[in-house]
């Protein structure tokens, strides 16, 4: 079985049938394994009906009691040695869908984090949620088929030949039977390949909708939303109920199916059979072990059926575990070193000049106009910025990520003590987390904890209010202490009171740091180096905050508003 830290392999993205090869050839043996045990498990239940022939034949019938518990004894042995063997192969396949599931799994998480702020842009949140949880189960369930499904087929031949030896009519009714069942069957799990396939895609829309509900329900609601995107949900969530019925419908009758063609089958031996036997053609002993392999082969059969559905459901999950994993990463070509010491930082397409060593803000009246500088500056998607005499794109990206540091005020905060939420993946005492917090204040978030910073937070921080929250990622960005520092509004969700005292000791904290701030508010622009005025995507003028307020009416509108929007919120 795949380990945690294993290397999962590298899977073929061709289709979903490939991946479901590749996930099997990779286990090496436990899929010959699971088929031999398989299959001598089914052969071993497929000679009890014989043992029991020779047992009535040659022991009841002409009264011999001595050969009867002969017979019975084998029958003993054989029963004893079939329960050892179902054991191995129930452990063996086990294992094999287990090791599918974590190795899928694994790939699935490992692709994530290599195309990092690149998921979000090329796939909804939701269908990486179903993808990791339903398609990664339906792969592995879809398995099934190895071990069982060789031995149904292997089994299903012997007991045709062993039907030969009794009634060679009877052989070739079963040898038919199989065909007939995946007549009726087959063009029902090409109908349920194509609705689970929707049903799939529309549960992932649903599952990213009520992502977005729990993320900004508040805000909905303040902004009075709710009621709309209540109704958007119930919308959607409606037409998921319905494909789900088109999918339970088909999916009723295949496995309706799976257990009525099968007992109309071992019907139809078993009444040939008693004619058969009634016209003296058969012994009581041949009949009775006629109705032995039939009733046993039912099981086979049925499964015959259940694999061809759950193949369908696998095939539909794997195709989708594909398309994930051939979404690429941001192209990472950059050769060219990093500028040796601190340097200015330039988005040509703004206009915007961050001075390194100093305190920048950058102030628009379209959040999203001052973010896409954000991410030009920090190389999050396409960008022409450059990085003192160099292009940002032009330097590998791990050295970017190591320098620079982008603080989005919407970042995950991953379930945890607060120590390590604030502390992430950089190693610190604690000296260094209470002055982070400090710095954000945030040492109040800590004191209203009941153990501190050993405090569990759940995923998301949800147990935690948004202004509280805002603050433990601002904690986190300082504890980084990046080179550069980009916060996308750190102080957006917090009273004026507290914003005042976040902006002041922020200053201080990143003092002779390369820093840039998107903020709006005069408390934090006030305490700022340099301020730029974006305006229609373009700064309109840069300065100091106080002259910007007296020369520039646009900004001083601007900045007005959002100070008289504090002060109601205060």
């Amino acid at each position: 079985m795949v380990d945690a830290y294993e290397e999962p392999g590298t899977p073929p993205t061709r289709g979903g049938w490939w991946y479901l090869w590749w996930v099997v050839a990779r286990q090496r043996g436990r899929p010959w394994a699971a088929g031999g045990l398989g299959t001598a498990w089914m052969v071993l239940l497929g000679a009890q009906p014989y043992l029991t022939q020779r047992a009535v034949d040659e022991g009841l019938v002409p009264g011999r009691l001595g050969v009867l518990a002969g017979w019975s004894a084998a029958m003993f042995l054989v029963g004893a040695l079939t329960a050892w063997l179902g054991m191995l192969r129930h452990r063996t396949m086990t294992r094999l869908r287990m090791d599918a599931n974590l190795r899928t799994s694994k790939l699935v998480v490992d692709h994530a984090v290599r195309l990092g702020a690149a998921l979000s842009r090329r796939a909804e949140a939701g269908e990486v949620v179903t993808v990791g949880v339903g398609d990664v189960s339906a792969v592995s369930a879809s398995l099934t088929m190895v071990g069982p499904g060789i031995a149904s087929v292997v089994f299903y031949g012997v007991i045709a030949g062993l039907l030969v030896t009794v009634s060679g009519a009877l052989a070739l009714v079963v040898l038919l039977g199989l065909p007939a069942i995946a007549l009726v069957t087959g063009p029902l799990t090409r109908r349920l390949q194509g609705a689970e396939s929707e049903y799939r895609e529309r549960q992932g829309v649903l599952t990213a909708r009520i992502g977005d509900l729990a993320g900004g329900l508040r805000v909905l609601d303040g902004l009075g939303g709710k009621d709309l995107i209540a109704d958007a949900f119930r919308a959607d969530s409606r037409r998921l109920r319905e494909q789900g019925y088109r999918v339970g419908a088909v999916a009723s009758w295949v496995q309706a199916l799976a257990v009525g063609l099968p007992t109309l089958f071992l019907a139809v031996v078993t009444w040939l059979a008693a004619r058969m036997a009634a016209q003296g053609a058969l012994s009581v002993g041949q009949l009775v072990a006629v109705y032995g392999y039939v009733a046993v082969l039912v099981g086979p059969v049925g499964f015959f059926v259940e694999m061809a559905y759950q193949l369908n459901r696998g095939v539909v999950a794997a195709r989708r575990v594909v398309r994930l994993l051939r979404l690429e990463p941001e192209p990472d070509d950059g050769t060219l070193a990093a500028p040796e010491r601190p340097a200015e930082l330039c988005d040509p397409a703004s206009g915007t000049r961050v001075a390194p060593g100093r305190l920048t803000a950058l102030a628009a009246a379209r959040p999203a106009e001052a973010a896409a500088v954000i991410d030009r500056l920090g190389r999050y998607g396409p960008t022409d910025a450059t990085w003192g005499d160099v292009r940002v794109d032009a330097v590998p990206l791990a050295d970017v990520r190591h320098r620079v540091l982008v603080a989005d005020n919407e970042a995950d905060l991953f379930a945890g003590p607060l120590r390590e939420v604030v502390a992430a993946r950089h190693p610190a005492g604690d000296d260094a987390v209470r002055r982070a917090v400090f710095a954000a204040a945030a040492e109040d978030v800590v004191r209203g904890l009941p153990d501190g910073l050993d405090t569990a937070v759940s995923a998301q921080g949800r147990s935690l209010s948004g202004g509280q929250r805002q603050r433990l990622r601002l904690a986190r960005a300082l504890l980084a202490d990046p080179e550069v520092l980009l916060a996308v509004e750190p102080t957006s969700a917090l009273d004026a009171h507290t914003e005042a005292t976040v902006a002041r000791r922020l200053r201080a904290a990143r003092d002779g740091r390369t820093t840039l701030v998107t903020s709006t508010s005069p408390l934090v622009l006030d305490h700022a180096d340099t301020v730029l005025f974006l305006a229609d995507g373009k700064v309109a003028a840069a300065g100091p905050h106080r002259r910007l307020l007296a020369e520039e009416p646009a900004y001083r509108a601007l900045v007005s508003r959002d100070a008289g929007a504090d002060g109601a919120a205060s």
